[in-house]
């Protein structure tokens, strides 16, 4: 969770897997992007354990805390502050979707080859990270010069793949 929308496609994601709507404000308080000190319903904790593969709240919250943290970066991430201006990164995602990107700097990109996507060659992109079988946030479309908002590629089952150039 790098930006409070992200608590808006994590609330999709939570109830396309588990059947539970779970309010992007309840995340946003969960993950610390608001203030707040109420403590959350045992329901949103066992929806939450569920889609992490646990049976409920009370199997995840045994797990010991040695051995299942770390500050390793995963490998199937791509972050836009670890790229260089030039850096391509190419995306696939369902149905038969794909999408080149030359980085640009300052998390912006333009779009150097499109498949079958609503993006188009030319397109210029505002992305913070691509994570592998996780929807793509594409935070501001410019088209021509104009804006066109917000983009997410990948809504249902995530990016299929994701590579570095």
């Amino acid at each position: 969770m790098r930006q409070p929308s992200d608590c808006e496609f994590l609330s999709l994601d939570i109830a396309s897997k588990t059947g539970v709507r779970i309010g992007a404000t309840t995340l946003k308080r969960l993950v610390g992007f608001a203030q707040d000190e109420r403590t959350p319903h045992a329901s949103t904790l066992d929806a939450i354990a569920r889609y992490l593969g646990f049976a409920h709240w009370d199997e995840l919250s045994k797990i010991e805390d040695s051995g299942n943290s770390d500050f390793d970066m995963p490998d199937d991430e791509i972050r836009s502050a670890d790229l260089q201006p030039g850096t391509s990164v190419e995306i696939t995602y369902l149905p038969d979707r794909k999408l080149t990107f030359e980085y640009l700097g300052d998390n912006r990109y333009r779009v150097t080859n499109s498949q079958n996507s609503k993006l188009q060659k030319g397109d210029e992109v505002e992305i913070h990270h691509f994570v592998l079988h996780h929807p793509l946030l594409v935070v501001n479309v410019w088209r021509e010069g104009g804006p066109l908002g917000q983009f997410t590629a990948g809504r249902v089952s995530g990016l299929s793949s994701i590579k570095q150039l």
